[in-house]
């Protein structure tokens, strides 16, 4: 049983923040610990070509709140869609093998055109097994015009580069030691405003890292791995913002084909900004995206996120996002699924020492809850009702909203 969940904002995946870095030398740890070859299960083969190309209609309906004002400001409404075409490919070279994504998002307005927009991700990436020593690396660059988190409101464009490496050395026939390094380029256009901020100017960064790495593999296809790292996140343009961070992090993958699928990232994070007068967190960590089956008809998925965000805000750098989403899709009759889903978000705001905030030590919440119903048209075609509700509170003055989004989902392959 498969069923796509289709969330609120459905470009998040194309969001980058201060776990993008994290992320990059995550993709270089996933070929390691992934024993079974991704090509041979590609939908499509031309010669040493395999390739998977999936399509989703999403957000065919309405958006109560295109621009989240709130409520007092007379919230506009608007018709959209977004198509998202994908393609993952795959070669081999003896027994390397190089791979790559494609992914775009085209975001339609039927009113409000300010708020269309085409989004893209792309990713190429090589894996080089060679006796006892594995070499991986891959790069990826991002050209998106969204809200870049829950923060900011405000679709901006957004560029994002980076690149990572690898090495993994098999010491014992489960245990294995690397390294790994990371670099990304957060590029706002110097044109993203929002509240009469310059994003260009205020969250244009870079963020570099490193990491030694301990795996024990317990199964060819369930790993845990040990991270003890280092990161600098500079920004050029707001040095008041420059930090490093000391991160230490366990990382389980479970065996996609058990009851029990996905990863849980848990670890410590002792961030300390360069520049008297912010304070610095010192505390847990978390990526966590787990689920589980039962019977073959229930499926419960959940997600967990606890890090550091960077605000646009100079006065209030950072804050501490912790969330929790879940989602639980139940088989109703014969290719008919339903599915309810809720999650709360926290961010809880530094101050900085010595200027005058509006609301001090700042905590805003974001409530999510929704449902929907799924029908499976085919082995890869699936077609959806899907209802969705957001919610911010804030103590800081304009800044709360309450959105509603319905419509229809169609997707193939996914």
């Amino acid at each position: 049983m498969q069923f796509r969940l289709q969330f609120l904002r459905q470009n998040d995946k194309l969001r980058g923040n201060v776990f993008l870095t994290a992320a990059l030398i995550c993709t270089a740890s996933r070929a390691f610990t992934q024993t079974s070859d991704p090509a041979a299960t590609a939908r499509m083969h031309f010669g040493r070509l395999a390739l998977t190309p999936t399509i989703g209609l999403t957000n065919v309906g309405v958006d109560t709140n295109v621009f989240n004002d709130p409520n007092d400001a007379s919230p506009k409404s608007d018709f959209t869609l977004t198509v998202e075409p994908k393609v993952d490919l795959w070669m081999h070279f003896g027994r390397s093998l190089v791979s790559g994504t494609v992914t775009n998002d085209l975001v339609y307005y039927k009113t409000y055109s300010t708020e269309r927009s085409v989004n893209g991700f792309y990713r190429a990436g090589a894996l080089v097994p060679l006796n006892r020593l594995t070499l991986n690396g891959n790069v990826t660059y991002l050209n998106t015009r969204d809200r870049p988190g829950f923060e900011i409101d405000a679709r901006s464009q957004r560029y994002e580069f980076g690149y990572n490496g690898a090495v993994e050395l098999r010491a014992f026939p489960k245990f294995f030691i690397g390294a790994k390094a990371a670099r990304v380029n957060v590029d706002f256009a110097k044109d993203a405003i929002f509240l009469g901020t310059s994003l260009h100017d205020e969250l244009t960064r870079t963020a570099t890292s490193a990491a030694a790495s301990f795996r024990y593999a317990l199964t060819p296809l369930t790993n845990v791995t040990l991270d003890v790292g280092r990161q600098q996140d500079r920004f050029p343009y707001s040095p008041l913002r420059d930090s490093d961070s000391t991160q230490v992090q366990v990382d389980f993958k479970f065996d996609p084909f058990a009851i029990l699928k996905g990863s849980a990232v848990v670890g410590y994070r002792d961030l300390q900004p360069r520049i008297g007068g912010l304070p610095g967190y010192q505390g847990p960590t978390a990526a966590v995206d787990l689920s589980y089956v039962a019977f073959g008809a229930t499926k419960l998925s959940v997600q967990i996120l606890r890090d550091v965000e960077y605000s646009f805000d100079v006065d209030q750098p950072y804050y501490v996002q912790t969330g929790t989403t879940a989602s639980l899709s139940q088989h109703v009759y014969g290719q008919l699924f339903a599915v309810g889903r809720f999650g709360v978000q926290q961010l809880d705001y530094r101050d900085r020492a010595g200027v005058v905030i509006e609301v001090s030590n700042r905590m805003d919440y974001i409530h999510t809850h929704g449902g929907g119903l799924s029908y499976r048209l085919g082995r890869d075609v699936r077609l959806g009702l899907n209802l969705d509700r957001m919610r911010r509170t804030t103590a800081v003055t304009g800044h709360k909203y309450d959105e509603l989004k319905y419509g229809m989902v169609l997707t193939y392959g996914q």
